[in-house]
Order: C-alpha cells, then sequence, then structure tokens
C-alpha cells in the first residue's frame, strides 16, 4: 500500500538510525534496563542504573544479589518487587544453563524470568540491530492512531507491523518508540508539527 511505504520512508528520513534514551555499556546492562523499562520511563531507569551497576556490575553478582537489598536500588521503578525477583532469577538461569553468556536468540531470551517476547526482541534490536519489531506503548498507539493495526494485543500489532514494514524493523521500531514519546503523545499530541500530519486521519488528531 502507497501510504504505508510513505509513512515508512518519512520515519525512515526523519530519525536517522535512531537508538535507544537507555544507558547502557554492555549487554548485561542492556538486559537489565530493558526489563526494568516495562512500563516506567526510560528517564526513571536511567536514573536508577548507576547505583545499581556499581553494585551489581555483572551477572554473576545479580546471580547472587540479595533480594531486599536489590529492592532498595529499584524501588522507585514500577512494579520493583516483581522486577527485583525476575532479575534475581534471570541471573541465575544465565549463570546456570548458559554459563553466564547472555544468550543472543529469542528463543533463549525468551526462557529468562521477566524477558517476554518484547522484551528479548528489544535486546536483540539494540545489540545486534536485529530485523525485528517490539512493541511498547508508544508504538501501539501510534500504530493504531496511523491505522497501520488495527490488532487488540502488542503481539498482534508486531506482525502487522512485521508484515507492512519488513525491513529496517530495528530503525522503524525506535524511531516509532520516539516519536510516540515527543510528538504523537498520548495526551496533546503535537500534531501541528508532526512530519506525518497529511497522511493521519485518527480520531486524536488536534486540528
Amino acid at each position: 500500500m502507497k501510504r504505508n511505504l510513505q509513512i515508512k520512508e518519512l520515519f525512515l528520513k526523519n530519525f536517522d538510525k535512531p537508538v535507544t534514551e537507555l544507558k547502557f555499556k554492555n549487554l548485561y546492562e542492556l538486559i537489565v534496563c530493558v526489563m526494568l523499562s516495562a512500563q516506567c520511563t526510560d528517564k526513571r531507569v536511567n536514573l536508577i542504573t548507576p547505583d545499581l551497576f556499581k553494585a551489581y556490575p555483572d551477572i554473576k553478582s545479580l546471580a547472587n544479589a540479595n533480594l531486599a537489598s536489590l529492592k532498595s536500588y529499584i524501588q522507585s521503578c514500577s512494579f520493583f518487587n516483581n522486577k527485583a525477583q525476575n532479575l534475581i532469577k534471570m541471573a541465575k538461569a544465565v549463570c546456570e544453563n548458559f554459563d553466564g553468556e547472555i544468550p543472543l536468540n529469542e528463543k533463549d531470551l525468551k526462557s529468562l524470568a521477566g524477558v517476554g517476547q518484547k522484551t528479548a526482541h528489544v535486546v536483540l534490536i539494540e545489540w545486534c540491530g536485529a530485523n525485528f519489531m517490539a512493541v511498547d506503548t508508544h508504538v501501539f498507539r501510534v500504530s493504531h492512531r496511523l491505522n497501520l493495526s488495527k490488532a487488540k494485543t502488542p503481539e498482534a500489532t508486531e506482525e502487522d507491523l512485521t508484515r507492512i514494514f519488513k525491513d529496517n524493523l530495528n530503525y522503524l521500531h525506535q524511531a516509532m518508540v520516539l516519536f510516540g514519546r515527543y510528538t504523537c503523545k498520548a495526551k496533546k499530541p503535537l500534531c501541528k508539527e508532526c512530519f506525518l500530519n497529511h497522511l493521519c486521519t485518527s480520531k486524536d488528531k488536534e486540528i
């Protein structure tokens, strides 16, 4: 469909090879950041992680973490109780099942506690540049407003976007995240300055 192709081209043109706003130095830090970022802002995660990574600098130290101590580092993050438990379980599984090396394929990543499809895809997108789409709240909102998907779930929305866009999915995912975060916001979207205004027929559109 011509319109979908135009949307794809405009995303790639307006966001030049975008990357996540999460701050990390290695694969271990990336997976922890992505797990923490579920239903939490990247800004908040970036405030939490410097002290967290000083206390637990690698997967082994996280696997041996005391649960109460770990919670104290991430308590300003949403769902910190669950996330703390999952982080320790994830780290233990990496140490026991993968010789301390975080796996870089979707199936093995999804075998880890707290790592669903979206988290696995984001890790593979950011670390490997994998041709995957990941659907968070921003991507879900943007794709529905732009009528790229009518699917009810993030997984089904991901299938729609993957089928429509086919390639450059890693960049398109991140472009849609940033676009949803700063332009096509949930409340008061900045429609007047939007580069997709002429292609958008959303009922949320601010004229």
